[in-house]
């Protein structure tokens, strides 16, 4: 019979996360937090933030994240936040808004690039959502395109 896997010994890193910093419309993951991340004692990734980010050799990510701590109009949405903290992440813009952080502390949902957001999981979007009272920002579908080739 096999064992029960822990929360704590399950990490998101997989063949589908992408290795290293892209370069600018290059690909990088979309990830929410997973149950082990606590979000109630955090000083860095906001409830409702779009976060994105990639691998890094030791297993570890890199994640760039927006929470709109400003009330940017601009930035009600998620996906704006997403893309928001994308254009920061391929042009290595300085922020604060960046942590290196464990793996299992995320879960990857999707991808992002230069073309738009593709969501493999668009239910866990919206369950992070939902936690952070901001359903109203939810993408319509699965798939937010900004540019067409």
């Amino acid at each position: 019979m096999s064992e029960e896997i822990s929360n704590q010994e399950v990490t998101t890193y997989g063949k589908d996360t992408p290795v290293g910093r892209p370069d600018i419309d290059g690909r990088a993951g979309v990830f929410v937090p997973t149950s082990a991340f606590d979000l109630e004692n955090t000083t860095t990734i906001r409830k409702g933030a779009g976060v994105v980010g990639f691998g890094n050799p030791d297993g570890s990510l890199t994640v760039y994240f927006e929470a709109n701590r400003f009330d940017d109009s601009s930035l009600h949405k998620w996906e704006n936040k997403a893309r928001k903290a994308y254009d920061r992440m391929v042009m290595n813009a300085p922020t604060v808004s960046k942590t290196k952080i464990d793996a299992r502390m995320l879960e990857q949902i999707g991808t992002i690039d230069g073309m738009g957001i593709h969501l493999k999981h668009p239910e866990r979007l919206q369950q992070w959502l939902e936690l952070s009272n901001a359903l109203d920002t939810a993408p319509a579908g699965p798939v937010v395109l900004w540019r067409t080739k």
